[in-house]
């Protein structure tokens, strides 16, 4: 999505919470989005991202925020409420106001395609919700 992200995570063991993997993750992204607008010279959106650094986090030598601080983290303890979840990250980019493809299948940063047509995706890997650890 052009301004946020859906992700099923599954955790194989105790070794990290669900925050530390999304924490880890969105510094990961964030390191890579700000070279990449480096590269690019987008002198305007880095000023703005680091106009977004607070005080506290400027002691803390941070010079930019990418994300967000909160995270809408949805549990899924049934596999219902699973398919729920995937069936709304599946249609999100087609409805709406986003309107990126025309069907799920379509949307390039989607899993849907290897749900419905067992088609593997061209940039990550994607395991099946019922193959977990």
């Amino acid at each position: 999505m052009p301004n946020h992200v859906h992700v099923l995570i599954h955790i194989c063991n105790d070794s990290q919470t669900i925050n530390q993997i999304i924490s880890n993750g969105k510094r990961f992204f964030a390191y890579e989005i700000i070279k990449r607008l480096e590269c690019l010279k987008r002198n305007d959106i880095l000023t703005i991202l680091a106009n977004n650094v607070t005080t506290e986090e400027r002691k803390r030598k941070k010079k930019h925020r990418v994300f967000e601080r909160s995270s809408d983290i949805k549990p899924c303890y049934t596999e219902k409420f699973l398919l729920q979840k995937l069936d709304y990250i599946h249609n999100n980019p087609i409805t709406g106001k986003w309107h990126l493809a025309t069907i799920p299948e379509q949307y390039l940063h989607s899993s849907a395609a290897f749900y419905k047509l067992n088609i593997p995706h061209p940039h990550v890997t994607i395991t099946h919700y019922m193959d977990g650890c």
